[in-house]
């Protein structure tokens, strides 16, 4: 695979990763495999946008899916996603603090009044 075919892959990758609703399915199938429904019911959101979002992710070879019965279980691919996840939240958590301290920062001198 050729630097550009690689960046090719990175940008698809992370574009599939860029919808809220497939972040909280992602986030969800880290706790286990679940059928559409309980994916409907755990995000409360109806069967088409769900589907549609499922379609995304096993287009991107995030999540595989498995028909059990009458249902289809969706799962993560590769469990490396859920330390992705969990390292987005890490800098997403540093960027609150930082923003944090800016706002103490702005408020003391808000306090001080002008100069």
């Amino acid at each position: 695979m050729g630097a550009t075919q690689l960046q090719d892959f990175k940008a698809r990758f992370f574009r599939a990763l860029a919808h809220p609703t497939r972040i909280r399915i992602l986030e969800t199938l880290v706790r286990g495999d679940r059928s559409v429904q309980e994916l409907q019911e755990a995000l409360g959101l109806d069967q088409p946008a769900v589907s549609q979002q499922l379609a995304v992710l096993r287009n991107q070879g995030l999540v595989t899916s498995q028909k059990q019965g009458l249902s289809v279980r969706y799962e993560l691919r590769d469990p490396a996603i859920e330390e992705l996840l969990g390292a987005a939240r890490k800098i997403f958590n540093n960027h609150l603090i930082d923003t944090g301290g800016m706002l103490r920062e702005l408020q003391r001198e808000s306090r001080k009044g002008p100069r």
